[in-house]
């Protein structure tokens, strides 16, 4: 019997009903984040769930950050669904549901609901909505009464978002890192990111 699961950049496989900690690196899940659109794609720019993220994250008190950086992390391997068809979609939300409680196993981070990290989620929507969907003329009423941020959205390119979302990681979770050792960082980079560095 074949098992539900989905092929990542790193060359991973990775259960859908019953992933396992081991299967999940940071890595796998800033790439796929930094290429997926938010909105399904229907912005005036290009504008990825890792850019999303880290705006969450920075709008939050320190000890939240990670919470709010990972808070979309299982759509790296679930895809970013819409919220009107996420609703329509129960046993979807019960996958995604398991899939936060490992991500947040393997992160050593709470990823459970929050209302803090819920609260910046719709003012960082609130300010895609001016930026990135200004032709959307309907009545968004999960933002109502919600002020957006001073400053405007900048979309940025796949990579930039991914680089982005890591370097954000890394100094909220610096345990993560590699031993600082000869050669350490290259076999860690070449390991999550294969492809993109050789070890010859």
């Amino acid at each position: 019997m074949n098992v539900p699961a989905v092929s990542t950049r790193s060359g991973r496989r990775v259960a859908l009903l019953n992933p396992s900690p081991a299967q999940i690196v940071i890595g796998d899940i800033a790439h796929g984040l930094a290429h997926q659109c938010r909105f399904n794609g229907q912005t005036n720019r290009f504008y990825s769930v890792a850019q999303h993220s880290v705006l969450v994250a920075s709008i939050l008190p320190r000890e939240l950050r990670l919470a709010g950086l990972l808070h979309d992390a299982s759509e790296a391997y679930l895809g970013d669904i819409v919220q009107p068809l996420k609703e329509l979609l129960p046993e979807y939300q019960t996958i995604e549901a398991h899939f936060c409680e490992v991500l947040g196993a393997r992160f050593n981070v709470d990823l459970s609901p929050n209302s803090a990290i819920h609260k910046a989620d719709v003012i960082v929507l609130a300010t895609e909505r001016r930026d990135l969907m200004p032709m959307d003329t309907a009545d968004w009423s999960c933002i109502a009464g919600i002020t957006p941020l001073s400053r405007r959205i900048k979309p940025l390119a796949p990579e930039a978002a991914a680089a982005q979302f890591m370097d954000l990681f890394f100094k909220l979770s610096p345990k993560s890192m590699p031993a600082k050792k000869p050669g350490a960082l290259k076999q860690w980079l070449n390991h999550y990111f294969p492809n993109r560095l050789s070890l010859s």
